[in-house]
């Protein structure tokens, strides 16, 4: 079967405000390419059944596949499932897709604008095998091309190297190869099962699902700036993972590549694969998923000016509550805390809030509040510090009549970067404020 799961809002990033967006329109054939062998009727409802009336072929070791979310990660059983699919010849294919066409813009001294996108495509492959399933797995993303530069406005982000500097107060554009992978799942008795998972580019068991599959921040088009306390390691350049799980827990171990990626984004960044990860899951209900993990991450960040590169030991914990009514509300929350302790550094602690509550899958309110310890060296500013800074956003997304299996939709949100008095003078004032208007495009609910 093949499965492209959550395919984000594709990006295209164009510096000058008169720039044609002729590479958003290529992001959205190519995700139309992928979905057009499925053949789906067209739905013209915005109401989609409830996660338990999905059909039971959809199911993978008895776990709904409404549980997948990145990698090996879970999302709450009751979960919607954005994707268009097919069955041929005993395999199960799937596509999703989420893309934006957004501009932005931050004020205050460290703020700038851009015309943009964002976007991920991503796809599966399900087959049983023996006793077991065999998952293929590939995503990807022309954000190499649709963001230029060091990446899009995002106040306060911080994370990876370009240029020669630590990347701040924007968000770096994703690689063209986001998974290369694969997975096998085959029950071992007594309800217990063993996942296998790997490839050339995937993720390691370590953090939450990650920002751009969570359904608490699918209206919503940026990043966090709590990122890189969480769920960095979603784009990781070799990947092996081996868990067992049951029905309501799983616990898995994963080596890998702990380098972040380059500022070169259409390569693959092949290192030793000499870090390591575990993690535990808890699903008490359908509407809860719990996680713990910690990991050693190798050389993990980059080093700008031809420094050595630093290890970091990072712990994450999160909680994600999901919720539909009988009217077709879904209500989706993720509570995390993360923390980094760079080798030579004092240790860096972050807090994470985002919710979104989604009427009969047309009108999508979201928020997110996020608190975070930087470093001097993290935000770029003279001194050997750590500062405490936050950022609050909101927004609305109106998503229109589907057409053709697709959703097409138009939003707009506000946000507010805060910083400590020690910083006004960098940024300009204590509290800058950002904006962002976009149009979006995601398959219709199944």
């Amino acid at each position: 079967m093949l499965f492209v799961r959550e395919w984000r809002p594709l990006s295209v990033g164009v510096r000058r405000r008169g720039a044609a967006p002729w590479t958003f329109v290529v992001a959205l054939v190519c995700v139309a390419t992928v979905a057009s062998a499925q053949d789906a009727p067209h739905q013209h409802d915005t109401a989609a059944a409830p996660p338990h009336q999905h059909d039971m072929s959809a199911m993978s070791s008895d776990i709904p596949m409404t549980r997948d979310g990145s990698g090996t990660s879970w999302l709450p059983d009751e979960s919607p499932m954005y994707a268009r699919h097919r069955q041929v010849n005993g395999w199960m294919l799937m596509a999703h897709a989420n893309a934006f066409l957004q501009y932005l813009t931050e004020t205050g001294d460290r703020g700038s604008d851009q015309f943009g996108s964002i976007n991920w495509v991503m796809g599966m492959a399900r087959h049983r095998a023996g006793a077991g399933q065999l998952s293929l797995r590939g995503m990807v993303s022309l954000e190499p091309w649709t963001i230029p530069g060091c990446g899009y406005p995002n106040l306060l982000a911080t994370g990876e190297v370009c240029g020669g500097e630590s990347i701040h107060d924007r968000q770096h554009p994703h690689d063209l190869f986001m998974e290369l992978a694969a997975e096998y799942t085959r029950p071992l008795g007594h309800g217990v099962r063993l996942q296998l998972y790997g490839g050339a580019a995937g993720e390691p068991a370590l953090g939450p699902v990650a920002f751009m599959h969570r359904v608490s921040a699918l209206p919503n088009p940026l990043a966090p700036i709590t990122h890189h306390w969480f769920d960095s390691t979603h784009v990781t350049f070799g990947v092996a993972t081996v868990g067992l799980y049951g029905p309501k827990w799983k616990a898995e171990g994963s080596v890998f590549n702990g380098r972040e990626p380059d500022e070169h984004r259409k390569d693959v960044d092949f290192g030793a694969m000499d870090s390591w990860s575990g993690r535990v899951w808890f699903l008490p209900n359908s509407h809860w998923a719990l996680q713990l993990s910690a990991g050693k991450l190798t050389e993990a960040e980059g080093a700008a000016l031809a420094e050595p590169r630093i290890d970091v030991d990072r712990v994450t914990a999160s909680a994600t509550y999901h919720r539909t009514t009988l009217e077709n509300t879904m209500w989706a929350t993720t509570i995390g805390w993360g923390r980094n302790a760079e080798s030579g550094e004092d240790a860096t602690n972050a807090l994470l809030f985002e919710s979104s509550l989604t009427f009969r899958h047309r009108d999508a309110l979201y928020g997110r509040g996020e608190w975070s310890e930087k470093s001097s060296h993290d935000l770029v500013v003279p001194g050997d510090e750590v500062f405490t800074v936050g950022k609050l956003q909101g927004g609305y997304t109106r998503y229109l009549p589907s057409w053709h299996g697709w959703t097409p939709g138009i939003g707009a949100a506000a946000s507010a970067g805060i910083v400590p008095r020690s910083l006004e003078s960098a940024y300009g004032g204590r509290i800058n404020g950002g904006f962002a208007v976009y149009l979006t495009l995601r398959p219709a609910p199944m």
